[in-house]
């Protein structure tokens, strides 16, 4: 029994959405697939598929199972790559996790780029803003900003400086509600908090660290929502320094609390330690150090 062969057609299967889209795709025929595929979910003694005559849908162990099969296969087509020709076009599927923020305002350029680049590559890019632990959600890469930690995985830096953040408000609402001088001030302000970050804000002041819990008016998991919400005058956000620039530099915005700064944090990619060497992998973290390179 062919292991890979039917790994294969199970994922052809499941991006296709029917055994004879899989089947076209392959160059073979449809009972072909469909004897693949049964004799797969024999093997591993699970039902991959619901079957009806209009569709194929995944049962939840199919959908548990894709993102493993789709790692194991890409794994063989890596080491066949290596053992071929140095210059062959990278080919693999790479499931991605990336903060929305730092897509829309950096990655996206970058992910866009490495696949005309790469054009026999195939990105899955799956915007969220909490922690994601790669190995049991089945990315190949995480990237993120904060400090967690998991098992089985590699944590590569992506920014050679770090990621900046402040607080600021719109000079009309500083006018209203007045200029907090001390982080404790701040839980009499209306704050706009960027929601994975909470509602603990940490500062580094003259006498050490200071901790603050704040009732936040505002939460979002886009940065630009919190920026937006700050130049209209409704409160202090807590935000990184990139979505805020142009704002800070025409002045719509102004730095709330200079002296007391905010630990900064690094942006990384978390990645399994099964795909760390893989080529795709290694090529993608690069251009994404190039991209992150400049200041954020």
């Amino acid at each position: 029994m062919d292991t890979l062969t039917n790994l294969q057609a199970f994922l052809a299967s499941a991006d296709a959405g029917g055994f004879s889209a899989a089947a076209r795709k392959l160059n073979v025929s449809t009972s072909v697939v469909s004897k693949r595929v049964t004799q797969l979910e024999a093997q591993i003694g699970i039902a991959l598929f619901r079957r009806s005559t209009r569709q194929l849908r995944l049962t939840e162990a199919g959908q548990q199972y894709l993102h493993r099969a789709r790692g194991v296969v890409a794994d063989v087509g890596d080491l066949l790559a290596r053992m071929g020709e140095k210059d062959r076009d990278l080919v693999d599927h790479l499931r991605i996790k990336a903060p929305t923020s730092l897509t829309i305002a950096r990655l996206a350029d970058a992910f866009s780029a490495f696949q005309t680049q790469n054009p026999r590559l195939k990105l899955e890019i799956v915007l969220i803003d909490r922690p994601v632990d790669p190995v049991t959600e089945g990315f190949d890469i995480a990237i993120g900003a904060f400090p967690h930690s998991f098992g089985g995985v590699v944590d590569e830096p992506l920014c050679s400086l770090k990621l900046k953040r402040l607080l600021c408000a719109s000079p009309a609402y500083l006018a209203a509600y007045g200029v907090p001088q001390h982080p404790r001030d701040l839980v009499e302000h209306r704050c706009l908090s960027f929601l994975p970050t909470g509602s603990e804000w940490v500062f580094d002041g003259p006498r050490g660290r200071t901790s603050i819990q704040v009732r936040p008016l505002l939460s979002s998991n886009e940065g630009h929502v919190l920026v937006k919400s700050a130049i209209a005058g409704n409160g202090i956000a807590f935000i990184s320094h990139y979505l805020a620039a142009d704002a800070l530099s025409s002045g719509t915005l102004q730095a709330v609390l200079p002296d007391f700064q905010i630990p900064e944090l690094w942006v990384k990619a978390t990645i399994p330690e099964r795909r760390v060497n893989a080529a795709a992998v290694q090529a993608l973290l690069q251009q994404l150090r190039r991209s992150l390179s400049p200041a954020l």
